[in-house]
């Protein structure tokens, strides 16, 4: 009879990826909390929470954090254009997660072992910044197959980090 695994008991080995993520004007509390137990379960190093009035610590983000933001690093900043510039200038491939006129499927983005990883997001209403979009490497999508043209923020998240933790660990 098969048992249900919990934290303290599960097989899963903890690694950390060079990835951080940038939110573009991410404001909803339950995608705050949502994001950072993505970013705890695919090893995600850092997370950049960037838009004027943006509240992080919420009542509403707790719970669905799950105790996940006191152990994911994380700054706030009000321009995404910023972090996006100072990133780059250390050395990260920066990435959106956008459907573009020249957008590619995330499962066939290649990664590079040495590459270091930073992935912006946006919430659903607005997408990435149009500013970012102009000055990112790739702009990634993922494929869907039905009428709707968009995703929930941290399903699709979760989704592109799956796939590019997976490319590290088969090249691992």
């Amino acid at each position: 009879m098969s048992e249900q695994l919990h934290h303290n008991n599960n097989q899963f080995t903890k690694i950390k990826f060079p990835i951080t993520l940038v939110c573009d004007r991410v404001h909803a509390p339950a995608n705050i909390g949502s994001l950072f137990r993505i970013a705890d379960s695919f090893g995600v190093e850092k997370i950049y929470f960037c838009g004027e009035n943006t509240t992080i610590i919420s009542k509403r983000m707790q719970r669905t954090a799950r105790s996940t933001h006191e152990v994911i690093p994380y700054k706030q900043s009000e321009r995404t254009i910023n972090i996006v510039k100072e990133l780059q200038s250390k050395g990260y491939t920066v990435l959106a997660l956008e459907i573009t006129n020249h957008s590619i499927p995330v499962s066939k983005y290649k990664i590079t072992n040495q590459e270091k990883i930073a992935i912006v997001i946006g919430e659903e209403n607005f997408g990435v910044s149009k500013d970012v979009l102009e000055i990112v490497k790739q702009s990634l999508h993922i494929n869907m197959y039905g009428n709707n043209s968009s995703m929930n923020v941290a399903t699709a998240t979760g989704i592109a980090l799956y796939e590019i933790t997976k490319q590290w660990l088969v090249a691992g």
